[in-house]
């Protein structure tokens, strides 16, 4: 088996730049879109259960293929398929900014999940071959900063994008982006990235992956659709059928984990009282936050009439105050308060959701982007507050032989909740909208916005309580690096084709190949 040697020097710095360009890409397209659809609903004709699977099916394809993305660099060498994944995420972003219909951005939107879950599973498994343990914290505290610019940059960004209308693309150059740094990213990759794969192979979990697409799509595709059909017997068969197949989907997980096989799943780690409880404080967090993101630029264009950059804009108290709190809870309060931290973040943000109600119901058509800014900074202040520390908290009691299935899941969880946060509170919103008795537009929007805050707000208190079962401390590890637990447990060594300055090893979770 032919070595590559670890690049050092400034052949490492690129090779970490491409793996970063290629997080910031997709960190970035998962919310840049959010503040075009206004403007695409008009290009393209689209109707408002487009809309929301031009969000939903990114996240969802990206949910589904993460843990076969890992697998597939494991067996055919992660390299390769973060080569692979970021040209099939530059060819899908221009297809998105092709489209032509609704239904052809759609498709696009959910190829780039899946090249995304391609490449991103590959950057950590990366870092970890390119740097020895003691060097890694470096790397990682530049990808954590980065990703939190990302996540909170999409919609500023977006907007600015759109309206300067480069070329005349307006919102399609918030694809078109894309195609410089994914070809600046894959020139570095293939250029400086080396080569590793697991030395014992995993298999795919085929099946589980099918069954697991198959049920999401049964649940999320009536749940979106029904409401503008009126409802159909066909729907809740649908729904029922999909879940149906997520149950099923559980048990041929379990008798493959008791088998001895490797589950897309490993079910009995819900056994952990404080990782299912994890789980389930994620999906009532990340459900109500990702619809925030998509009624909050909804409201505020279709709504109050805000242009698109005005709308952005209107969010940077949001994005500014996430990496505050994010810092700031990662470093001391996780520390101080331990799992009260997590306790209240979403308590922050139920506060910020209610004083946005409270701003929008007194000041009506005419609220102003000033008005808007202490509920959206405590919004922001809240989220960051859980984001950066609840990996470790829900990882915490996690058995070390299981972090790495256990990072998976958490991960997919944060991807699906994403989805089905679009699904549930758009519908509940253009439900809302559909049911109004307003008189006038923004009467209508006012009323189908603050109802559905309400009801986010809700679940924000119930994510509060559900965090009361985690431990009260957690340990050290970076969540990011759970999987790579397993192989940090022995000591570095010099790379066989090295230049002695003390490359990693080859680990039994990452091998030189």
């Amino acid at each position: 088996m032919k070595t590559h040697a670890v690049p050092t020097g400034r052949a490492r710095s690129f090779a970490l730049v491409s793996l970063f360009l290629a997080s910031f890409m997709e960190l970035l397209d998962a919310t840049i879109v959010n503040v075009a659809l206004p403007q695409i609903e008009q290009s393209l004709g689209a109707e408002n259960s487009e809309l929301q699977w031009m969000v939903a099916s990114y996240t969802l394809a990206l949910a589904i293929g993460l843990i076969t993305g890992s697998r597939l660099g494991d067996i055919y060498g992660r390299k390769r398929l973060f080569v692979v994944g970021v040209i099939l995420f530059t060819l899908s972003s221009v297809l998105c900014g092709l489209a032509m219909n609704p239904e052809m951005l759609i498709a696009s939107r959910g190829l780039q999940g899946f090249a995304a879950a391609a490449m991103i599973p590959q950057v950590l498994s990366s870092i970890q071959v390119m740097y020895k343990p003691s060097e890694r914290a470096g790397a990682m505290a530049g990808f954590s900063a980065l990703a939190g610019v990302a996540a909170v940059s999409g919609p500023i960004l977006g907007a600015v994008l759109t309206d300067a209308d480069l070329f005349g693309w307006g919102w399609r150059t918030i694809f078109f982006v894309n195609v410089p740094v994914g070809v600046f990213a894959v020139l570095c990759a293939i250029r400086f990235i080396p080569e590793s794969a697991a030395p014992v192979r995993h298999r795919l979990d085929i099946p589980g992956v099918l069954m697991l697409a198959a049920g999401m799509l049964g649940i999320l595709y009536p749940l979106t659709m029904g409401r503008e059909q009126d409802w159909p017997l066909w729907t809740f068969l649908m729904m029922a059928a999909g879940v149906l197949v997520l149950i099923s989907f559980v048990l041929l997980q379990w008798r493959e984990e008791r088998g001895g096989g490797e589950p897309l799943v490993a079910v009995s780690l819900f056994k952990n009282r404080s990782f299912a409880a994890g789980i389930a404080l994620m999906m009532l967090f990340f459900i109500p936050m990702n619809g925030f993101f998509l009624i909050q630029t909804l409201f505020l264009q279709l709504g109050l009439d805000y242009p698109i950059l005005e709308s952005g804009l209107t969010m940077i108290p949001f994005s500014v105050m996430v990496p505050i709190l994010a810092g700031l809870s990662a470093a001391i309060l996780a520390k101080k308060i331990g799992k009260v931290v997590l306790q209240l973040g979403p308590l922050v943000i139920a506060a910020g959701f209610v004083v946005l109600i409270l701003t929008v119901q007194a000041a009506g058509a005419g609220v102003t982007p000033w008005q808007l800014i202490a509920g959206l900074a405590l919004g922001g202040a809240g989220f960051g507050m859980v984001v950066a520390p609840v990996g470790i908290f829900v990882l915490s009691e996690v058995p070390l032989m299981r972090a790495g299935s256990a990072s998976g899941l958490f991960n997919t969880t944060t991807q699906l909740s994403g989805a089905l946060g679009v699904a549930i509170v758009g519908t509940i919103f253009f439900n809302a909208l559909d049911t109004s008795t307003g008189t006038s537009r923004s009467a209508v929007f006012e009323g189908a916005y603050t109802g559905t805050m309400w009801i986010m707000a809700g679940a924000m208190v119930l994510a509060a309580i559900v965090a009361s079962f985690l431990p009260r401390w957690a340990s050290e590890a970076d969540p990011m690096e759970a999987d790579l637990l397993e192989a940090d447990r022995s000591d570095p060594m010099e790379s066989p084709e090295g230049d002695g300055a003390g490359e990693p090893a080859q680990t039994a979770e990452s091998s030189l190949v």
